[in-house]
Order: structure tokens, then C-alpha cells, then sequence
């Protein structure tokens, strides 16, 4: 049997949107653990502090044009297990993220 392929989400969200961003990507089949137990919804959360400017054309959900902003935001890091999976789950990010440009990564994972 071949190694399924597997990918990582991870992205930053400010908490008050944690739990619908989540619910979306979950829909779109990522954080399911291949194996026997059937896990699902399956993700990790780190609280943080990140920091971003706007620029002169950005329309920020957050903050003004300009001026440096510091925003308590939840890192979430989910697996996805094939490449359409990350895709849609990117998808499913991009739609339920309250950001201009919701900061994400999609890695993909090796198999030892």
C-alpha cells in the first residue's frame, strides 16, 4: 500500500474567528488522522502576538493604514491528508478568515 501524502496547515487567526475558521476548514476534510482510530477535528493551537502595517491601498480588518499594529492571534497548525485536501482547506481559510490576507503555510510532510 503507498504512503498517503500528506500536508500541514498552518495559519494565524485573532481568537474571536478561531473557532469558525476551524469549523470550515474541518468541513473541508482536513484534521483527519489516517489510521485505525478514526480521529478527526484534529489541530494544534499556540496563543502568540503578531504584528503587521498596512499599506497605503489595504482595506485592514484591523487597525489603520499605515501604523503598526499588535494583534493577539491564535497559531493553528492541521493536518491534510492528500493534495486536495490542502487545497481545500486553503479554499476553506481564505473564504471564513476576517483578514484582507489571512497569513497562512501549507507544508508538505515526509513519510519516514
Amino acid at each position: 500500500m503507498a504512503s498517503l501524502i500528506r500536508y500541514k496547515l498552518v495559519f494565524y487567526v485573532p481568537p474571536t474567528a478561531l473557532k469558525a475558521c476551524k469549523t470550515a476548514i474541518f468541513a473541508a476534510g482536513a484534521g483527519r488522522y489516517p489510521g485505525p482510530g478514526n480521529y478527526t477535528e484534529c489541530c494544534f493551537t499556540t496563543l502568540g502576538r503578531g504584528q503587521f502595517r498596512p499599506g497605503d491601498t489595504a482595506n485592514p480588518h484591523i487597525g489603520q493604514l499605515k501604523t503598526l499594529q499588535f494583534v493577539d492571534e491564535v497559531k493553528v497548525e492541521i493536518l491534510c491528508v492528500g493534495e486536495e485536501t490542502a487545497r481545500d482547506a486553503v479554499a476553506a481559510l481564505k473564504k471564513s478568515h476576517p483578514y484582507e490576507e489571512p497569513a497562512y503555510e501549507v507544508y508538505k510532510l515526509e513519510d519516514f
